[in-house]
């Protein structure tokens, strides 16, 4: 991780704070001793601390109006600020009076929302941590990454140590970031939602059918699916809508995992070669997550959905309202049946850009489409040039 430098760049001006947000494990209290080496620190995963503070927030004032001011320089840092949510009443005390400034981290504002904690009103911007992208690492393994996921330490370790690492990431998820957090009282419920989230990712979402598996109603699969974009687990992608047509499918949403190894796990899938069904979705779901790291790294607020008819024809992503339309195939050859859905949506919509990503060796132009391998992508991609 010495010789990783990570995409995200925290900005904090003068009497500026933020909420840096991201699952477990991303590397969040890392990048913030090497961003702010000599910042106050206080972390709530320290039983102590957590205790200390939570029968009295109003030691948090008290001991930073104790320190030297040159003590203050650097932002204060709040490590899971989530599990002691009554501490930003004092956070916002501490801004406005003295003018301190906060970086407040975890990985759920869920808890925070749904006590009703303070948000500081918009005083603090937001920025996430995600897992690692291909610009932080350079040349990639793309099997590796399919496999192991990129998590930073998941990514780095080997096969074996890899697999028991994802083993306890998912035991420790469900039980300290769920259960252990109050976000659902049905255990048992939520724990067969999680592993049929596993099958059904990445696909239209049937909200009947899983409640059915999970022997709840479907009103409380939408909720246990909305804990996990909360809890930043999951990213939902939303149908495309701007023409309304009988054709087009218009409610079924599609979630992701968070991260492709993680996908991968859940699944009991493991992929050795480079073709094959399986190695296409997580393919998709890699592409799609370096999508959504680059929108919020490089503060741009685009859109990605997906379009798909009632008769089969689909595009996988389509970026900024229209403007882009995606398809990813893990062919090493595209042929016309790879475009079926991409001419139609080109042809309907007009998009400023038609782009397959696949497994070709070189980039070439078939009609209004561009067809282009995926390590030339995320390049163009990460130099803004897709969007």
């Amino acid at each position: 991780m010495k010789n990783i430098v990570r995409m995200l760049d925290v900005r904090l001006p003068d009497r500026q704070s933020v909420f840096l947000w991201g699952a477990r494990k991303t590397g969040k209290s890392t990048y913030l001793k090497e961003k702010f080496p000599n910042s106050v620190v206080y972390d709530f995963l320290k039983t102590d601390i957590f205790f200390e503070f939570s029968k009295n927030p109003a030691l948090l004032r008290e001991r930073l109006l104790a320190k030297e001011e040159s003590a203050l320089k650097e932002p204060v840092i709040l490590d899971e600020v989530q599990k002691v949510p009554q501490l930003l009443d004092e956070v916002h005390w501490l801004i406005e009076n003295k003018g301190l400034r906060f970086v407040l981290c975890g990985s759920s504002a869920r808890k925070l929302k749904k006590g009703h904690a303070n948000l500081l009103g918009g005083r603090a911007w937001r920025y996430e941590l995600f897992p690692l992208v291909s610009h932080e690492i350079g040349k990639i393994d793309l099997l590796r990454v399919l496999n192991h996921g990129l998590i930073p330490l998941h990514y780095l370790q080997n096969d074996q140590d890899c697999k028991k690492s994802l083993t306890a990431y998912v035991q420790d998820y469900l039980r300290e970031e769920v259960f252990a957090e109050g976000l659902t009282r049905n255990i048992p419920a939520f724990s067969r939602f999680f592993d049929a989230f596993g099958y059904s990712h990445g696909e239209m979402t049937n909200y009947c059918n899983i409640a059915r598996e999970c022997g709840v109603d479907s009103k409380t699969v939408k909720e246990y699916y909305q804990i996990l974009v909360d809890t930043l687990l999951a990213v939902r992608v939303e149908p495309y809508k701007k023409r309304q047509s009988r054709q087009v499918i218009t409610k079924a949403s599609k979630y992701y995992f968070f991260d492709v190894g993680v996908a991968g796990f859940l699944t009991k899938r493991y992929i050795a070669e480079q073709k094959g069904a399986e190695f296409g979705k997580a393919f998709e779901h890699f592409l799609l997550m370096e999508i959504v790291a680059y929108r919020s790294y490089a503060g741009k607020d685009f859109s990605i959905n997906f379009w798909r008819t009632k008769s089969g024809l689909e595009v996988d992503f389509v970026l900024g309202k229209g403007e882009v339309a995606i398809e990813i195939k893990g062919s090493g050859h595209v042929d016309k049946r790879d475009i079926y859905g991409l001419n139609a949506f080109t042809e309907a919509f007009s998009p400023k850009k038609s782009i397959l990503v696949c497994n070709e060796k070189e980039k070439r132009i078939h009609g209004k489409i561009a067809i282009i391998p995926w390590e030339i992508f995320l390049h163009e991609l990460w130099a803004g040039k897709i969007l």
